[in-house]
């Protein structure tokens, strides 16, 4: 059992989290304290401004540069701030730019750095070989969500609501499989930013006050997206084009709040899973959206709750999982499978970074 410490900046940019654990790599032994650190608003933005421009970034961008060290330095602060002894740190890194298809994944953060910051050994580069090797590089929590409900019944679908929306389906013969669904937080967060001038619609407050298009929703679940079979991953401006010509620009704030919502729920629920769930527990910053919560309740046919209905700690998830994926990686253990990137065969990969190089 090694004590480890998961870093994970997702895409929906609004901070770092932090979680500390004591795991082999297969098991959890123990849980420890976790906690979030915001980005600051010019952090936010300029890594907002990078995803806009990562499919054609030069490595040396003086932008790109600075905002790696920063975003670095918010980590390590974050490590500071946890406090606990750990052997190994994971570092999932930010996101800007997600093409399977052209084999390259691209996450920020300086491993070294944060390992001469911090004094321990830093694992990273989580996607990179799955990617190489032809698989989606995405997800990678399915095999941490198998550990954490080893006890519980199954079939059991495990989503979270991220920038991008992912599930885990654990099937009760073992079946493990895993995609992305389709947007999440993402688009909706977006919208917040242009029509109220904040980073989300906290607690779904401007799409409860609307109501759905149907038209536009349509044209939004037509994206060829959703004919692909499982494992697919996705980047966070998959989107973007299908957005733009959707309509959905000429609705009012409500409305087209209201209409992402809908877009992320019905994503979900056609989304083709081996076999229907018995329950689906929701993670991530989605499931604070009581907008969000209401219409995969509705669309889903099958139980809905946050998974802290189990115990879990849903803000703690990601964090978590990659402290775990660390000691996998220092184990040489697979961290993707067939049935959750589409890879071959089951894969190791990272790198690990050490304080003195």
């Amino acid at each position: 059992m090694l004590r480890a410490i998961g870093l994970m900046s997702g895409t929906s940019l609004d901070g770092v989290d932090a979680a500390w654990l004591e795991t082999d790599g297969a098991r959890v032994a123990r849980f420890g304290r976790s906690l979030t650190l915001p980005y600051d608003d010019r952090l936010r933005d300029d890594l907002r401004r990078l995803l806009d421009r990562a499919p054609h970034l030069a490595t040396d961008d003086p932008a790109l540069l600075d905002a790696t060290h920063r975003l670095t330095l918010r980590h390590a602060e974050a490590v500071a701030a946890l406090g606990e002894p750990a052997d190994l740190i994971g570092l999932h890194g930010q996101t800007i730019l997600h093409r399977p298809q052209q084999r390259r994944t691209w996450q920020i953060g300086d491993a070294a750095l944060l390992a001469r910051l911090c004094g321990l050994p830093v694992a990273h580069d989580f996607r990179a070989a799955d990617v190489a090797a032809g698989g989606e590089g995405a997800p990678l929590a399915p095999v941490f969500h198998a550990a954490l409900a080893a006890g519980l019944e199954k079939p059991l679908a495990v989503l979270n609501i991220g920038g991008v929306a992912n599930v885990t389906f654990l099937g009760a013969d073992g079946t493990l499989l895993a995609c992305d669904t389709g947007p999440g937080n993402g688009p909706l967060d977006d919208w917040a930013a242009r029509h109220l001038g904040r980073p989300c619609d906290r607690d779904g407050a401007l799409a409860l006050a609307g109501r759905a298009d149907a038209a536009v929703l349509a044209r939004l679940l037509a994206h060829p997206y959703f004919a692909r079979k499982a494992p697919k991953s996705l980047d966070r401006l998959d989107f973007a084009a299908s957005l733009a010509a959707s309509g959905i620009a000429a609705l009012g704030a409500a409305d087209g709040a209201a209409t992402l919502v809908a877009f992320i729920a019905g994503a979900v629920a056609r989304t083709a899973l081996p076999a229907p769930p018995r329950r689906w527990l929701v993670a991530g910053g989605g499931r604070h959206n009581l907008a969000i919560m209401a219409a995969l309740a509705a669309r889903l046919p099958a139980p809905v709750a946050p998974v802290e209905a189990v115990g879990w700690d849903g803000d703690a998830l990601e964090a978590q999982c990659f402290a775990l994926l660390a000691v996998r990686v220092r184990g040489g253990l697979p961290l993707s499978f067939p049935g959750t990137t589409g890879v071959a065969a089951p894969l190791p990969g990272g790198r690990i970074v050490s304080p003195t190089g």
